[in-house]
């Protein structure tokens, strides 16, 4: 089962503090959640994912559907025990992997699709996606929705709300068991389409609530302005969830309006390509500028990898594409997103979350105003 508490709040923003607590322990929120689409974060190891501070990783229904197969999960005896996790799991419901696949076609009943692994035509509804997840046994369920990229007209998406809405009721008829289920507002960007959206979910009994259909391709401030205008839709006492935002300019936006959760590959798949976050913005690792440098990838970080190697020779493992450069980079990355949001949760506990984020501003890691 799951429950949420309200810790601390800002004096001066609508962030927040709380403690969300599942069958597989405590997670302090606002927290990020590294993601595990096919069951592991990318170059990572699970007791590596502990020591970067993750409290909680997502999975997704939709590929771990595709393979391994519930059949190969069950047998395990769920994700949890299928990749050694003990710590909570949310998985996704599907919807975003089937809104990123070409020539699908979409119904009130569910979406037609081929596999993106063999061709096979496939048909997945809400139900299915339950069935999924439950098999699954992730602390947390998202229900299925549909997602729509900027600029498709408006007509689409109103018809798009209301089938949300019924696939949503279907979700709830369908779950069963004591795994949280969270409901998701869609309406693209129209605010009284979201306005729409956000009434109808959160008149359901969800466990908590998530911003969907952001950070699908549209500018910087179209996310900022449809966020802050939709969180404040949602129910204070339960958790938010803004889908699909990593970067520690969005990541402040959302606290700062009042988001709990949020998840995003960014850490991992820019890791991979040498790309580090630190204190000072974005650093490729693969310019030659660093052949010579021996010191860390950041000066103010504390995790192993800032403490061990130089960036001399991260750069070399780049030059030669040797698997270790994307794995340590992956590494910072993610720990340095989870020191961030744990400073962040610092700052509105000892209400001085203006300073802090005046303080991101200054150092040039975010761009200010962020609330602009």
């Amino acid at each position: 089962m799951l429950s949420f508490s309200i810790a601390e709040k800002s004096s001066s923003t609508s962030a927040r503090t709380g403690r969300l607590q599942t069958d597989h322990g405590e997670v302090l929120t606002p927290t990020f959640m590294p993601v595990g689409t096919s069951g592991t974060v990318k170059s990572l190891w699970q007791h590596e994912l502990v020591e970067t501070g993750s409290q909680i990783i997502l999975g997704n229904a939709f590929h771990l559907y595709l393979r391994p197969g519930l059949d190969v999960v069950n047998y395990f005896g769920g994700l949890h025990r299928f990749i050694s996790w003990d710590g909570p799991i949310l998985t996704d419901s599907g919807g975003f992997q089937v809104f990123s696949i070409r020539n699908k076609r979409v119904e009130d009943e569910g979406v037609h699709f081929r596999s993106p692994l063999d061709g096979s035509r496939l048909f997945l509804t809400p139900e299915l996606s339950m069935d999924i997840q439950m098999v699954l046994g992730s602390d947390i369920a998202m229900a299925f929705d549909e997602c729509v990229e900027p600029g498709v007209p408006r007509e689409y998406i109103e018809d798009s709300v209301a089938r949300t809405t019924k696939w949503a009721h279907r979700c709830i008829q369908r779950h069963k068991g004591k795994q949280a289920l969270f409901g998701i507002v869609q309406g693209g960007f129209f605010k009284d389409l979201r306005s729409r959206s956000a009434e109808e979910i959160c008149s359901l009994p969800f466990d908590g609530f998530a911003l969907g259909g952001l950070s699908v391709g549209e500018t910087f401030p179209m996310t900022r302005d449809m966020l802050s205008f939709t969180v404040g839709l949602l129910p204070e006492d339960r958790p938010r969830y803004v889908m699909g935002i990593g970067s520690p300019e969005m990541i402040l936006v959302a606290v700062e309006n009042g988001v709990d959760m949020f998840d995003c590959v960014l850490p991992t798949r820019i890791g991979r390509h040498g790309t580090a976050l630190t204190w000072k913005g974005k650093v490729n690792l693969k310019a030659a500028r660093w052949k010579y440098d021996k010191g860390p990838i950041d000066t103010e970080c504390k995790c192993r990898v800032c403490e061990t190697y130089g960036r001399g020779y991260i750069f070399h493992l780049f030059n030669r594409k040797e698997a270790l450069g994307r794995s340590i980079v992956s590494f910072h990355n993610i720990h340095f997103l989870n020191s961030y949001v744990k400073k962040i949760r610092e700052s509105i506990v000892e209400d001085r979350f203006d300073d802090f984020k005046s303080e991101c501003v200054s150092k040039g890691l975010v761009s200010g105003p962020v609330n602009a």
